[in-house]
């Protein structure tokens, strides 16, 4: 059965965000629970850190990403995913899942 309901302008500019490079792979980092910038950089492994720095700040505009500065010496950032970010773990999970079951072709 096929809808032919056009996609709704919401879910294109979520999955809009979610298409732009590397964004699955920091929110799935952070949903593993990755929060610090070097924790992130080495789950990614290749990802260029102005790449890195732009997909944080991109996922936290959108409200997918909390980020807090600690009242350290020096000061230190933590990122994690806010209570929106959280509500994608059904489908993080579902990611894993899925390739997990995929057989190679």
């Amino acid at each position: 059965m096929c809808s032919r309901e056009p996609v709704p302008p919401e879910v294109r500019a979520l999955t809009a965000l979610l298409e732009r490079r590397w964004s699955l792979s920091v929110l799935y980092a952070a949903h593993l629970g990755a929060v610090r910038f070097s924790e992130f950089e080495q789950a990614l492994g290749q990802v260029p850190p102005a790449t890195l720095a732009a997909r944080l700040a991109d996922l936290e505009e959108a409200g997918l990403i909390e980020r807090r500065v600690l009242d350290t010496r020096p000061p230190r950032t933590e990122y994690g995913l806010s209570a929106e970010g959280r509500r994608l773990a059904p489908l993080l999970e579902a990611l894993t899942a899925c390739s997990r079951e995929r057989r190679p072709r």
